[in-house]
């Protein structure tokens, strides 16, 4: 109940900000889509989901920190990572559908091609799924989820519409070199261990009454240590960040890299402008802005990459 009023009061704070940013900015420059009543559905069914699964995690956790004391960061380590291989895992099928509907891709030119591709570079495809992400913005996308032997393909339908068959197979080349050169499982491997290095920290300190003092308690507890850790975590969090968005930038040219080698850079090219153009991407920004806030290079150093 602490955290739930927490979380509520933090988001009753945000909803004018989420509202004016769907409902003002994104429909100034053409972007939103999405409906009012599709906007409160959203955000109550979100809230659902943070009741049940937020809440059943932290309810788990303050149970452990009571009953193991300075072994808790363990036990919370393998709680949580746990739970984050696992919505890694079955995201498609469990999270996804609750928010859009997902339809499998029609027979025909774009779903061959697919295929095709996939068979020829050893990709363990199951489904091709289209999602209906038109209906909330007119920015377009496609990613795979899953772990181990299945993979899904989710295509954004607005991408099927703004891309033609050579420039959708070229994105999802890229996302297949993100599998290829184990970029999925690094990452997964680096977050496990990030998040036991935190509970680790968390639980060594926990016990230090300070923790509660900080916040004008006279006694510790769970609850008021999680608070003050998360304050003094936030600017280590800055240095991580720094240090993903360099490894995800990357990444991102290894997997560009990838799909030039086994398909073709030309329409990975195109479909990177018409992503750019649909989202309306500062083309220029400045190299210290990308340095510290992008996880992805900018067009042009794409491009320059991929024709190098």
């Amino acid at each position: 109940m602490f955290f739930a009023v927490i979380g509520l009061i933090s988001s009753l704070i945000g909803l004018p900000f989420e509202i004016y940013d769907t409902f003002w900015i994104e429909e100034k420059f053409g972007f939103n889509k999405t409906t009012p009543k599709l906007f409160v559905m959203d955000k109550l069914k979100g809230l659902v989901l943070a009741v049940v699964i937020g809440g059943g995690i932290i309810a788990l956790l303050t149970f452990l920190f009571g009953l193991l004391g300075n072994m808790f960061w363990l036990a919370a380590w393998g709680v949580v990572a746990v739970f984050s291989i696992f919505f890694a895992m079955f995201y498609t099928n469990l999270l996804l559908p609750i928010f859009n509907k997902l339809t499998p891709l029609e027979s025909g030119e774009l779903r061959a091609s697919i295929e095709k591709y996939a068979a020829k570079v050893n990709f363990p495809l199951t489904n091709i799924l289209v999602m209906d992400g038109s209906k909330r913005s007119t920015k377009a996308n496609a990613f795979f989820s899953g772990l181990g032997s299945k993979k899904n393909i989710v295509l954004y339908d607005n991408l099927i519409n703004d891309m033609n068959t050579e420039e959708i197979t070229a994105v999802l080349a890229h996302e297949v070199g993100h599998y290829k050169k184990k970029h999925v499982l690094q990452s997964m491997v680096i977050s496990v261990v990030q998040m036991g290095i935190i509970f680790f920290v968390f639980g060594w300190l926990a016990s230090n009454p300070l923790m509660a003092e900080v916040l004008g308690a006279k006694q510790n507890s769970f609850h008021l240590s999680l608070i003050t850790f998360s304050l003094l975590f936030s600017p280590i969090s800055i240095i991580t960040g720094l240090l993903m968005n360099l490894f995800s930038r990357k990444n991102e040219y290894e997997a560009d890299n990838y799909a030039r080698e086994t398909y073709a850079a030309i329409p990975l090219i195109t479909s990177l402008k018409k992503l750019s153009v649909n989202h309306l991407s500062n083309l220029q920004p400045h190299p210290a802005f990308v340095f510290f806030n992008y996880s992805h290079p900018t067009l042009l150093q794409r491009m320059r990459n991929l024709t190098a």
